[in-house]
């Protein structure tokens, strides 16, 4: 089947559940303060968007995410980088670092905010501390996945450790690393968000906050289908950033992102 027609087939089924949704708090009078009809949500979207409510909102989501995203796969590439290289970096400091993964970051959001306040920089990091670690594991998979045969080969022809590391493991490793960099991006807005909760003075998070407070249901239900679109577009943009550069890798032509990926069964938080 062609990719236009399973497009179209994608979005009859979304149309299919949402009328089933709208359907179903029509004939149970599901009180709206619990779950709003798709029509009520979509007029909550409509006047948001007209009154110009989201656009700040979503710009500082935006920089938070991106930010934290930068910063996480930083972190996670040189110490997954390190942790794959050195075994004494493995056995003394992955441990550590698999210790402080485990610690919920929603537990982690309040002190982080104490120590690095309101503004964005408390965001970046919690966005930050959720993305690294996924990015992390695949990456200590993906640079010691290079096949011993190969690197054995290269060593009897005189290559140096950075030869190896730049021609052999670096290559092998990319594949990992870019499904590792999809569920990074995710867990990076998840981040922001759980920043957000916490104490913000803008974002997407701040607003689903306030709305609660007045009980706009449809309006947090319309913030949350924001959320997921601008998810869905990240993530795509990854995938095809990874699809452009990876185009010899078979599983670049799949689709999902977890197909490589174990860190994509943790969760972020």
């Amino acid at each position: 089947m062609n990719t236009v027609g399973n497009f179209g087939l994608r979005l009859l089924f979304i149309a299919a559940l949402i009328a089933v949704w709208e359907v179903v708090v029509r004939l149970l009078q599901i009180p709206a303060f619990l779950l709003p009809a798709p029509s009520a949500v979509g007029m909550a979207l409509y006047r948001g968007a007209v009154s110009g409510l989201y656009e700040e909102h979503i710009a500082v989501t935006l920089v938070e995410t991106a930010l934290g995203f930068l910063l996480g796969t930083a972190g996670g590439l040189l110490l997954g980088t390190a942790v794959a290289l050195s075994r004494r970096f493995d056995y003394f400091i992955y441990p550590i670092i698999v210790m402080f993964q485990a610690m919920p970051k929603v537990a982690l959001a309040p002190l982080i905010i104490v120590w690095f306040g309101l503004g964005i920089t408390s965001k970046v990091v919690n966005a930050g501390l959720v993305c690294f670690f996924p990015l992390m594991i695949n990456t200590i998979v993906g640079l010691r996945s290079a096949d011993e045969d190969r690197i054995a080969l290269m060593r009897s022809l005189a290559a140096s450790p950075m030869q190896i590391f730049l021609m052999l493991r670096v290559p092998n490793a990319l594949p990992y690393i870019f499904a590792g960099l999809e569920i990074a991006m995710i867990f990076a807005l998840i981040g922001a968000i759980v920043g957000e909760f916490v104490g913000a003075q803008a974002g997407l998070g701040m607003l689903i906050q306030s709305m609660n407070f007045t009980m706009d249901v449809a309006g947090q239900f319309s913030i949350l289908l924001i959320l997921s679109v601008i998810g869905l577009l990240l993530n795509s943009t990854i995938a095809a950033i990874r699809k452009r550069l990876l185009f010899w890798d078979p599983s670049s032509r799949q689709s999902g992102s977890a197909r490589r990926l174990p860190a994509a069964q943790q969760e972020g938080t």
